[in-house]
């Protein structure tokens, strides 16, 4: 610290030790997660012996892991017994209709975790260290994965969606649902319009996932498949509205650009085109959990980023669309990003 700049904070090491430590948390709360802890502190009563009995697991490696999820904010402790704090309880137990645990599966997989343990080889390359297209490789299995597992995740978003998308409209409609995964989003288009009818485009092995979403939805009458790659099937249409969910930012500006306009081609005049993004502030420093997407993206494929919106705007008129528009999600880091054909 500069003598004479009172201003100025103190040095503080522990940033460093947190960084560089984080890796425990992480596999504490996947640990958790596998032995099934959170249900049985649910269970109760709490003390480390019953969880241990519940969790097949030893008492002394069971205290440990519970206090160690009550330091970082996850359980609660009191008197010796362990609890729910109210997020772990509705995040976490399995009981619970909002449980996130079944995500730890597709953020925990091993080969997502791998570049990031030969990141600075990342960095001087600048492209992921997995092999072909990294994870967008075609057909690759991570994304089977994805569907199965992360739709906790992205329930909260299919309803605001929908409604952006939609925008009142209840008439009949096309729409076609690019990179479809789970499926919730074309879904959720059919579900808040009975005349919606739906085409989910992705790999088969992950439209299937997305086929049994829709058969519980009730809407699997209108809902179709076309299995294969964004950049290379023919899209058919025309439709009134395209969703591309979490898709622009695994690609660079140009093969953006070049599925915009291919997706503008298959739309009707006046249609529009739905990109759901983490969608960074231009500082590309804020808010933290958008803007550290990019990081992921770093990691994990040859050109893609987190797109602020001046970017996606731009992508977006080259390709031939007016009336850009950001829709915010509330209480999360996505944004909806509009265009008009």
């Amino acid at each position: 610290m500069q003598a004479g700049n009172p201003a100025q904070a103190p040095l503080n090491p522990g940033i460093v030790f947190e960084m560089l430590n984080a890796h425990q948390r992480t596999a504490a709360l996947k640990a958790a997660i596998e032995l099934d802890l959170f249900r049985a502190v649910g269970d109760g009563p709490g003390d480390a012996a019953s969880i241990a009995r519940h969790c097949s697991a030893s008492q002394r490696g069971i205290r440990i892991l519970c206090d160690f999820l009550v330091i970082n904010g996850v359980l609660a402790k009191d008197d010796g017994h362990y609890k729910h704090t109210p997020s772990s309880a509705a995040f976490l137990d399995p009981r619970s209709p909002a449980c996130l645990a079944s995500i730890a599966q597709f953020l925990g997989n091993e080969a997502m975790h791998e570049p990031y343990r030969r990141l600075a080889d990342v960095v001087r390359t600048g492209r992921t260290t997995l092999a072909g297209d990294g994870s967008v490789e075609p057909e690759n299995p991570i994304w089977v994965q994805f569907a199965e597992t992360m739709a906790p995740m992205m329930a909260p978003l299919v309803g605001p969606l929908g409604a952006v998308v939609l925008d009142g409209h209840n008439g009949p409609m096309k729409v076609l649902d690019i990179a479809a995964g789970h499926g919730l989003f074309g879904i959720e288009i059919a579900k808040q319009n009975p005349q919606a009818h739906v085409t989910g485009l992705d790999w088969a092995p992950v439209l299937r996932v997305a086929l049994k979403n829709a058969e519980k939805a009730g809407v699997k009458e209108r809902y179709d498949m076309l299995p294969g790659s964004a950049f290379e099937v023919d899209f058919g249409g025309p439709y009134d509205a395209v969703l591309l969910t979490n898709f622009l930012h695994h690609f660079d500006k140009p093969a953006c650009v070049g599925l915009l306009r291919k997706v503008r081609a298959a739309l009707k005049p006046g249609g529009r085109a739905a990109t759901l993004e983490f969608v960074p502030n231009e500082d590309r420093v804020s808010p933290p959990m958008a803007a550290s997407f990019a990081m992921v993206m770093l990691a994990s494929t040859v050109s893609g980023d987190a797109y602020t919106f001046s970017d996606l705007s731009a992508m977006y008129a080259e390709a031939g669309f007016g009336g850009v528009t950001a829709h915010p999600i509330p209480m999360s880091p996505h944004t909806v990003v509009m265009g008009n054909a």
